[in-house]
Parts: structure tokens; C-alpha cells; sequence
């Protein structure tokens, strides 16, 4: 298998749930997604929520280029072995279109949930065995070390509900060749309380996840910043919003400390499964070239 380079991405990426269904009643409205997102200029689709490799497929098919990933697929829910395996008869097919994006998800979620470092690593050890290299994988990182194993085990990292202080130290620990692709909500909209009601609306759920508020408190949040549906000054720096000048500035202090890529999640009040795709065009429009 191939190793991705950092310029086969480019600089930006859409992450969405709603990229990711297996209602086969949806399968045309992705593939006509997925292809005007290619045709917009963004050289990565994020498949957010609890996506699987068998989600990739349709929009892997129905473009030429753009880079596929899942953000993420847990490792409780798919074993090493079968992941293994369908990974490799994606890759022959579409060699380098495809990233496999692992997490350890949330104990919220899953009653397998122990010792989740030690049980990413060893579901690298069992990838590795049933060959898939590295350079093929990438992991959601929070703390350091899982940032470590993003840098020695797989070809990168892709954290979730980060700021730019975080992009920082994880290009730290990280150093320069491995890939930083840190997921950044953004909120199209002037008007600071309107646009604060829509990030917070997205926030809800994170807040009552203690992977999320333990790093939001190590950047140095408080806990007063997490209370009532988060400050404005947490709201402000997890998502860009304003005007585009303010919108482009913020994503773009994201990529000067240290992101590759940046992973853009339209926030606009619509279900995490819907497709903005009139957002996704205006985004892309005020993307820097």
C-alpha cells in the first residue's frame, strides 16, 4: 500500500456525519456530493460519527481524486481482522484514495470501553500483523500519548474540538513529517448571538463528554467555561465565525500553528446528518487558493 503525502490532502477538508449512510436510498445523493465537493477544491471527505470502511466506497467511486477518511471508526465496533481485510480490497481497487481513521470513542458509547490506550495499541499490533501499514492509518489524538502513537504507529493525527493552542503542542509532539489534520466547526454567520446559539447547539453534546472537557480543561479552560452551554469565550475559540475575513483568519491560524489540513465542519443548525452543500460552496469560495 501506498503512504499518503501531506500534499495529496491539500490544505482543506470538509468533515461531516451526514458524508457517511447506509440507507441505500442515499447512496446517489452521496455519490453527487461527494463530486461536487471534489469539483470545489477540497482534498479530503471526513466521515464523522461512527463511520466504517464499507462508508467510503461510494464516494471513493463516484470521484477521482479526493482523499476518503473515516473520523473515526471506533475500535470497539469493528474488529482489527476485518477492517484489515476490507481496507486491503480497498486499496487495490482505489489505490491511496482511502485513510483509515481510528478512535477509541467514548465510554458513553460502548460497554467494551477499558484501558483505551492500551487497547488502541494493541488494535495497531493486530493491523499490523494482518498488513496495514501505517502510512495508511491515522488516529484521533487528544492527549500526548496518543499524539506519541499518532507519530510512531500510524501517519499522523486528526484531533476533534481542538484550538489553535492544541494544533501547537501537537505539532510538538508530533515533529514536522507526520501528517496534523485537526477538525475546525465553522459557523457562517455575522451576527455574534445567532452564531454562538449555533456553535453551542453543536457543543451541547461534547460537553458531557469527559475525553473533550479534560482536554478543553488542560488548554486551560475552567470549569465555569463549561457550565451553561459553554462561555463565549470557549464558544469563540473552538469555531470560527463572523464575517469571511474573521472566518479566514480563524481557520488560518489553525494551519500557522502547525495543521497540514484543516477538516471543516459547517455548523448551521441542520441535523448532523444533513448535507449542506450551498454552505459547503460559499466555504470553499472564501478558502484562501
Amino acid at each position: 500500500m501506498s503512504t499518503p503525502e501531506k500534499n495529496t490532502i491539500g490544505r482543506y477538508g470538509v468533515w461531516s456525519v451526514g458524508l457517511r449512510s447506509e440507507d441505500p436510498q442515499r447512496r446517489g445523493e452521496l455519490r453527487d456530493t461527494a463530486a461536487e465537493l471534489e469539483e470545489l477544491g477540497y482534498g479530503a471527505l471526513w466521515l464523522g460519527g461512527s463511520s466504517a470502511v464499507g462508508h467510503a466506497v461510494p464516494l471513493i467511486e463516484a470521484t477521482e481524486r479526493i482523499t476518503v477518511a473515516t473520523s473515526i471508526q471506533s475500535i470497539w465496533q469493528y474488529d482489527a481482522a476485518g477492517t484489515a481485510a476490507r481496507c486491503k480490497d480497498l486499496e487495490a481497487a482505489h489505490p491511496g484514495r482511502f485513510l483509515l481513521g481510528l478512535g477509541v470513542s467514548h465510554a458513553r458509547f460502548t460497554e467494551q470501553y477499558r484501558r483505551p490506550y492500551s487497547s488502541l495499541a494493541a488494535y495497531l499490533d493486530a493491523l499490523d500483523t494482518a498488513g496495514v501499514p501505517a502510512g495508511r492509518r491515522v488516529l484521533a489524538a487528544l492527549g500526548p500519548r496518543t499524539l506519541g502513537l499518532s507519530r510512531d504507529r500510524a501517519a499522523g493525527a486528526i484531533p476533534y474540538l481542538v484550538t489553535a493552542g492544541h494544533v501547537a503542542r501537537s505539532r510538538d509532539v508530533l515533529g514536522e513529517g507526520p501528517l496534523l489534520a485537526p477538525e475546525l466547526g465553522v459557523v457562517l454567520e455575522a451576527d455574534p448571538v445567532r452564531a454562538r446559539e449555533l456553535a453551542r447547539g453543536a457543543l451541547a453534546l461534547y460537553l458531557g463528554l469527559p475525553n473533550y472537557t479534560g482536554n478543553l480543561l488542560r488548554l486551560g479552560f475552567t470549569e465555569d467555561d463549561l457550565a451553561d452551554g459553554g462561555s463565549d469565550r470557549l464558544v469563540d475559540t473552538l469555531y470560527a465565525w463572523g464575517t469571511e475575513d474573521r472566518i479566514r483568519a480563524q481557520i488560518e491560524e489553525f494551519r500557522s500553528a502547525g495543521a497540514d489540513h484543516v477538516a471543516l465542519q459547517v455548523i448551521d443548525g441542520g441535523t448532523r446528518e444533513s448535507l449542506p452543500r450551498e454552505a459547503w460552496g460559499r466555504l470553499a469560495a472564501l478558502l484562501p487558493a
